[in-house]
């Protein structure tokens, strides 16, 4: 078969059919760019979402519910589990606060990778502090300042108060944590609940009753964020085996799934119609073709072309016909995408319409193979052609 003659004669009589040829690529156009749009909108849209949830830390929280008592060893054990990004105990929460001038301040426990921390140094030691956005606000305090504060407590109805000293290193994005609290190590917040119960706290000089060698200490809850989305659910179902009350955001998680589940049948069963009405129309087009070129077709096979190589000059002009249309949807939906975005997205790196170098190279693949199937089907008519009807045209 000499495919680069056929090919060269099959673009000849594509170029001289130049306005059959046009109609053939807007048709297919008219199919192809809503195609690309619809999926941009669905792909755009749940990316952004999912993104959404993933890059809040808050999405994957597990929260306990109700007073638990946790060994600092089982909650090491949950922070081991490889859907687990981050575990650290957590002390009592009416016990968990600081007092700077007149504003008080919940006090949370933090440790190398802390997702709400993510990028800022991390509090070692108990004089070292990340302040929230808004409490930084209302100090007026900037990394590097020092914040007197006080903790206190109430003994036989008489107040009392212990002073320290805490450094701030850095404050956190109001986005990341937007109450009035801090971040310290553990070994601070396990410090203020000793004191307040009474105990003494040797490395901040408070004196207090002495603590027991053999006394384990016991937290009431804990600060635990799953790995990634999909961790979520199973982590929920593991607490609620161990019969733990936990909060989470599992329900947001799923109704996003569901929404791109939904999205997906919708644009597939378009996409399906869109594309069953193409393949007719490229299979009902070739059968035209194939009738209007009977004498050329005939006059190729007296010239010694087979009967392949009559298919593959009719497979090629359909081919051109989809090549032409893939780019041309291409072109029309980057116009349509840039428009939507620019009207709809309001937060930077996010898309209402969006797709991936993939997600072209897919559509391309899928539009010409489509048509190839489409106009092989309808282009065994060639097979009929006969040498001798180009012989009587002669």
């Amino acid at each position: 078969m000499r495919i680069g003659l056929i090919t060269s004669l099959a673009w000849q009589d594509y170029r001289n059919d130049r306005w059959l040829s046009a109609c053939s690529v807007l048709a297919l156009v008219a199919v192809i760019a809503p195609l690309l749009v619809l999926f941009g909108l669905k792909f755009g849209l749940v990316s952004s979402l999912t993104e959404r949830l993933e890059t809040d830390p808050a999405t994957r929280e597990i929260i306990p519910l109700g007073g638990g008592r946790f060994s600092a060893a089982f909650i090491e054990q949950l922070g081991q589990r490889s859907d687990v990004a981050f575990a650290l105990p957590r002390t009592r929460q009416i016990a968990a606060t600081a007092q700077v001038g007149t504003l008080t301040l919940e006090m949370l426990p933090t440790a190398p990778g802390d997702p709400l921390l993510a990028g800022l140094p991390i509090p070692h030691g108990l004089d070292q502090i990340v302040l929230s956005h808004t409490a930084a606000e209302k100090l007026a305090a900037r990394p590097g300042d020092w914040l007197e504060t006080s903790f206190a407590r109430q003994v036989v109805g008489q107040v009392q108060a212990q002073h320290t000293r805490l450094q701030v290193l850095a404050v956190l994005p109001l986005e990341a944590f937007a109450r009035d609290g801090l971040f310290a190590g553990l070994g601070l917040l396990e410090a203020a609940e000793d004191y307040r119960d009474g105990r003494a706290v040797a490395a901040l000089g408070w004196a207090g009753d002495a603590v027991g060698l053999s006394e384990q200490r016991v937290y009431p809850a804990f600060r635990l964020y799953a790995r990634s989305l999909a961790d979520v659910e199973p982590l929920r179902v593991f607490f609620t085996g161990q019969n733990l009350l936990v909060s989470t955001q599992a329900n947001t998680i799923a109704q996003v799934q569901s929404l791109s589940r939904n999205l997906s049948i919708v644009f597939w069963i378009i996409a399906g119609l869109a594309l069953a009405g193409a393949f007719a129309a490229i299979f009902a087009a070739t059968l035209a073709a194939v009738a209007r070129k009977r004498r050329e077709l005939s006059v190729l096979r007296l010239l010694g072309f087979s009967t392949g190589a009559l298919l593959l000059f009719v497979l090629l002009q359909a081919l051109y016909s989809a090549g032409f249309a893939a780019v041309l949807s291409g072109g029309l939906y980057g116009l349509a995408e840039a428009a939507l975005n620019k009207l709809f997205v309001q937060v930077p790196g996010e898309y209402a319409s969006h797709l991936l170098a993939r997600h072209y190279g897919l559509a391309l693949a899928a539009v010409l193979g489509v048509s190839a199937v489409a106009a092989a089907s309808g282009g065994w008519r060639v097979a009929r052609i006969q040498a001798s009807e180009g012989i009587r045209d002669v």
